[in-house]
């Protein structure tokens, strides 16, 4: 059996789309047709290797997105053959599947991991899907694999805001929204987002930003202490990865506060901080997907989401088709889009 994919053939060039041949399913993995997926920041950063050469090439990509179960392999239990499921790359219930995918492409092979979404079918191990109503749409699928399950964790699990506390996030992409959202809910005030671009600080208002900066045009130190009448922020959360908004945003950060990190650092970069903040209280933390528990926490999304609690849907700016993959990898790249779905 074939499918349509998006290859990674070499770091930091465009996707090559082509079919390629599924392996025989494993213990552990599930065949899958893909409804829709997202393309994530994370992503940009794996084609850009962002973490350092990667050994894996050509590899698949893609890891969070909606789809259906088409056959199950050996000792899965979780899910099962006709079940919606939402496909997300932080482990959930069931097994880890073996062996690692290997598609085939002519004469060459094509790595994959547990998980990959920019195909029309794909081979997924078990505990990276979580069964979701039928009647779910696939945006809130593709939404609920990681930009809210990341962005409520960063919230809840890596920052721990309690009501009341002021909240600073830089950043106001994909996963920058699921973090603002998560902070309303939990009860912060004010909730300050920033970005360099104003059609993204107008979203985030809409998901509950209380006020906004946009950093091309206001200093973020100076601006957040204005907001807080000459106090440091309780959580300052960033997405950038860059050193010196790193640098700044610890800085920032209140004596006894949280500084929590989501954006990754390339890694050939360093960061400069005096560490002496941390033996007094203040902390600095990487987010590893919010400490996301993705059988736990999609049910109680779920649930809040048809309560009436928020609506994500209108985090979705942009779509494409697969084929259309790298002129929408380039509209993020330029800052355009905050969420795109690839519709399969």
């Amino acid at each position: 059996m074939k499918t349509p994919a998006a290859i990674l053939v070499e770091s930091r060039q465009p996707l090559i789309i082509d079919e390629v041949e599924l392996p025989a399913l494993g213990i552990g993995q599930a065949l899958v047709e893909i409804k829709a997926t997202r393309i994530c920041g994370s992503q940009l950063g794996e084609i850009d290797a962002v973490k350092g050469p990667d050994k894996w090439l050509p590899h698949l990509l893609g890891h969070e997105g909606g789809g259906r179960v088409l056959e199950i392999g050996p000792g899965v239990k979780h899910v099962k053959v006709g079940d919606h499921v939402v496909l997300h790359w932080r482990p959930g219930a069931g097994l880890e599947g073996q062996p690692s995918p290997k598609y085939k492409w002519g004469a060459k092979t094509v790595n994959a991991g547990n998980i990959t979404t920019f195909q029309r079918y794909a081979v997924v191990s078990e505990n990276r899907m979580t069964p979701v109503p039928d009647d779910l749409s696939e945006d809130l699928c593709c939404l609920l694999a990681d930009t809210l399950t990341t962005g409520f964790g960063v919230i809840t699990r890596d920052a721990k805001i309690e009501i009341g506390e002021s909240v600073v996030v830089i950043g106001a992409g994909g996963i920058g929204l699921g973090v603002i959202l998560g902070a309303k809910l939990a009860g912060a005030y004010p909730i300050i987002a920033c970005d360099l671009y104003h059609h993204k600080l107008e979203v985030a208002k809409r998901y509950g930003a209380t006020h906004v900066i946009n950093t091309r045009e206001r200093p973020l130190t100076a601006t957040v202490k204005e907001i807080l009448n000459g106090a440091s922020p309780d959580a300052v959360i960033d997405g950038t990865g860059r050193p010196p908004v790193l640098e700044e945003a610890f800085a920032l950060t209140s004596a006894k506060g949280r500084c929590v990190i989501f954006g990754v650092m390339p890694s050939d970069l360093r960061l400069s901080i005096n560490t002496l903040p941390l033996h007094f209280g203040k902390t600095l933390t990487g987010s590893e997907g919010g400490q996301s528990r993705p059988s736990q926490d999609i049910p109680r999304l779920i649930r809040m989401i048809r309560g009436g609690a928020f609506d994500p849907a209108g985090m979705i700016s942009h779509r494409c088709k697969l084929e259309d993959i790298n002129p929408a990898i380039a509209k993020m790249r330029a800052g355009e889009a905050i969420h795109t779905v690839i519709d399969l």
